[in-house]
């Protein structure tokens, strides 16, 4: 899923979507310990951020996403092949619109429910008949709308491990705690900081600060960047936090009373 574009993007694309619009109105500690013993955390800081990801490559978690115009949170599952991401957005500046989105995987399978407040709720008829339901999606029809997909090959939402490696100064500023900065420019390839973002960033993309923190077991528990103002966007820090390892639950399909299969108009909305 790409949480970096989903939100705002996704939001003005339903406004424009043919037949859709009738108007343009205007943790940080994991409650258990899941995984066999650890190691000591390294007494090296960029050593001990770099083993605090093998953790989430294991796939049962449960985490946490404040990314300044959105916030979200989801359950990742790999033995049951199982993953959900709720987001919420409110387009940013004003309160004519905002969205709501949840995501299900289950295997091969996929849902999605989509809920619109503001004035655009009762702009687009064909969503407000839609309103809570999952919308059951054809995973053929999804291959390029990437802010509808997941990969049980690659289960951190926040590309932690990506942004750990791009770290360029680090040090420990008290027990199970770090500070430094990172090249943006060696992640953009991650959900959390896409191409888009970094280059938006100019100069300042090279040594972007940030803070983390791991748990007793040395596993990685939060991760912020703090993101500088660009332009007419204000600064804000993108922050992902990570619990429940070896805990979590598998993600269960939505009640059948509940779901619809995916209109034409939604396919139409993620197309890429």
């Amino acid at each position: 899923m790409n949480i970096r574009r989903w939100s705002l993007g996704v939001l003005a694309a339903a406004l424009f979507v043919p037949g859709l619009a009738a108007c343009k109105t205007a943790a940080d500690s994991p409650t258990a310990d899941g995984a066999s013993a650890a190691p000591a955390v390294p007494a090296d800081p960029k050593e001990a951020l770099l083993a605090s990801t093998k953790e989430i490559q294991k796939g049962n978690f449960t985490f946490a996403i404040d990314g300044g115009e959105f916030t979200g949170g989801g359950t990742v599952h790999l033995p049951s092949k199982s993953a959900e991401m709720k987001m919420g957005s409110g387009q940013s500046g004003t309160d004519d619109a905002s969205m709501n989105m949840h995501l299900v995987y289950i295997d091969t399978d996929s849902w999605v429910k989509l809920e619109f407040g503001g004035p655009m709720a009762d702009s687009i008829p064909g969503f407000k008949a839609m309103k809570g339901k999952y919308q059951h999606l054809d995973r053929t029809r999804i291959k390029d709308a990437k802010e509808l997909e997941f990969d049980f090959s690659d289960v951190d939402p926040g590309g932690s491990d990506a942004l750990v490696k791009a770290i360029t100064d680090v040090k420990a500023t008290g027990e199970g705690a770090y500070a430094g900065t990172l090249d943006a420019t060696k992640v953009t390839d991650t959900d959390v900081l896409d191409a888009d973002t970094v280059k938006g960033l100019g100069d300042k993309a090279g040594a972007l600060p940030f803070t983390a923190k791991v748990d007793p077991q040395g596993r990685l528990t939060e991760f912020a960047v703090q993101m500088p103002a660009v332009g007419d966007t204000a600064a804000y820090t993108m922050k992902v936090t990570y619990a429940d390892y070896g805990a979590a639950t598998a993600v269960q399909a939505p009640p059948a009373s509940q779901v619809v299969e995916a209109s034409e108009q939604t396919y139409e909305m993620f197309k890429g």
